[in-house]
C-alpha cells in the first residue's frame, strides 16, 4: 500500500502531558515544522483525547469514540483532514477511534445519536470521514518524511553524544501494520536522528521493552514499574549512553521524573539526559535550549547535552545529505527477524 505523508492541511493534535509535563515539546514541532515548511494548525477547539483516562478505566469506549469523533468533525470543518500528534497515546487513541467508527457501524450510530440528543448534529460521523492510516499520524513520522529538509537547516553538530532510542508502546505496538517502523526492532527514531549526522547505538537489550509506566500502574504497582524501568537503563549505561530519545511524553515522564528516584532509593547514579524528539531536531536546528525546548522544565539535567554542541561546517551538512538513502542495517542484529514483521507499507512524500 502507498500511503503519503503529509506536509499540508495538518491538525496537530495538541496533547495534555505535553502541555503539562513538557511544553517544550510542542513548542519544539512548531520551531521544526516552520523551518522545514510543514503547513499545520492548533485548534483552541480541540480538547484531550482521553487517553489517560480511557487506559485508566475512567473512560470508556463509547465516550472515548464520541469525543473522537468530534476531534474528526472539528478537522472536516477546518478542511485539515490530517491528524498529526505529538504523544504516543493521543495517536493510539485517535487511531482507534477511526477505525471503530468506520467499521462498527452499531457504535457509530450510538454515537451519532449522542450528537442529535446533544444539539451538534454538524459533528456526526460518516464513515470513511477519516481514514486512520492514510490521516493520523505521529510527528516522528513527519521527520521521518523531512529527513533531507531537516539535515538541509542542520546548525549544530551532535556527533560527540551518544544517544539510544525509546520508541513507546503506543506508536509503534498498537497500530504496528500502519507503522513506518519495525515491531521486532523499531528504528523511525534512529533513521530521523541519521538526518542531524549521528548514528545511535541502535540495538540495545531491552529496547523494545516498555517505559515501565503502564499509565496507571506506575501509582498501582511502583515497584515492579521501577524494576521495568531500571531494565533498560541498565543496559543504557552499559552501551555509554548520554542521552536516551523519545517519542512519547509518558515514557519521557516515567524516565526523566522517575531516574532520579531510582538513582536515589536504590543507590544508583545512572546520569542520562532525556529529550523528546522535536526537542533533539529542534536543537539540532538552532532552537534555544531554554526558550524553544524547555529543558527548565525537566528533572535530569540537560545541560550537559548542550555543552557538547559545536557549529557543523557545510562539508559535514553535504556528507549527510549524501548519504540520507542510505538504510542503516537493522536486520544485522541478532534479536531482528524479519519473518516476523508485517507487510510493510511504502511511503512517499
Amino acid at each position: 500500500m502507498m500511503v503519503e505523508i503529509p506536509d499540508k492541511d495538518i491538525l496537530l493534535f495538541k496533547s495534555c502531558l505535553v502541555s503539562v509535563e513538557y511544553p517544550g515539546i510542542e513548542s519544539s514541532t512548531k520551531y521544526v515544522f516552520d523551518k522545514i515548511g510543514v503547513d499545520y494548525h492548533i485548534d483552541k477547539g480541540q480538547t484531550c483525547c482521553t487517553g489517560l483516562g480511557h487506559y485508566s478505566d475512567v473512560f470508556d469506549q463509547l465516550s472515548t469514540t464520541v469525543n473522537g469523533a468530534r476531534h474528526f468533525a472539528l478537522a472536516k470543518k477546518l478542511n485539515r483532514p490530517n491528524f498529526v500528534t505529538m504523544c504516543a497515546t493521543c495517536y493510539a487513541i485517535n487511531k482507534k477511534c477511526g477505525e471503530l467508527l468506520n467499521t462498527d457501524e452499531n457504535l457509530r450510530n450510538k454515537v451519532n445519536n449522542i450528537f442529535d440528543k446533544s444539539g451538534y448534529g454538524w459533528m456526526k460521523y460518516t464513515q470513511g470521514d477519516i481514514v486512520p492510516e492514510e490521516n493520523i499520524f505521529h510527528i516522528v513520522d513527519i521527520f521521518y518524511s523531512k529527513r533531507r529538509e531537516i539535515a538541509e537547516n542542520l546548525v549544530y553538530d551532535l556527533s560527540d553524544i551518544v544517544m539510544a532510542t525509546h520508541h513507546g508502546c503506543h506508536y509503534y505496538k498498537a497500530h504496528y501494520k500502519e507503522d513506518i517502523t519495525s515491531i521486532r526492532n523499531p528504528h523511525i527514531l534512529d533513521d530521523v536522528i541519521q538526518s542531524l549526522g549521528v548514528n545511535t547505538i541502535g540495538w540495545y537489550d531491552f529496547k523494545r521493552a516498555t517505559c515501565g509506566s503502564g499509565i496507571s500502574q506506575r501509582f498501582v504497582h511502583k515497584e515492579s514499574c521501577l524494576d521495568a524501568t531500571e531494565d533498560k537503563l541498565k543496559s543504557l549505561k552499559d552501551n555509554n549512553t548520554d542521552l536516551l530519545v523519545h517519542l512519547c511524553p509518558n515514557c519521557q515522564v516515567q524516565f526523566d521524573r522517575y531516574q532520579p528516584y531510582i538513582d536515589e532509593t536504590r543507590d544508583k547514579n545512572y546520569g542520562f539526559a532525556h529529550l523528546n524528539i522535536a526537542q533533539l531536531v529542534a536543537l539540532a536546528l538552532g532552537g534555544d535550549p531554554y526558550k524553544v525546548l524547555g529543558i527548565q522544565t525537566h528533572t535530569c539535567p540537560v545541560e550537559p547535552i548542550i555543552n557538547k554542541l559545536k557549529p557543523i561546517s557545510n562539508k559535514r551538512k553535504e556528507e549527510i545529505i549524501k548519504h540520507l538513502d542510505e538504510r542503516i542495517e537493522f536486520e544485522s542484529s541478532p534479536e531482528y527477524n524479519v519473518d516476523m514483521d508485517p507487510e510493510p507499507f511504502v511511503f512517499t512524500g
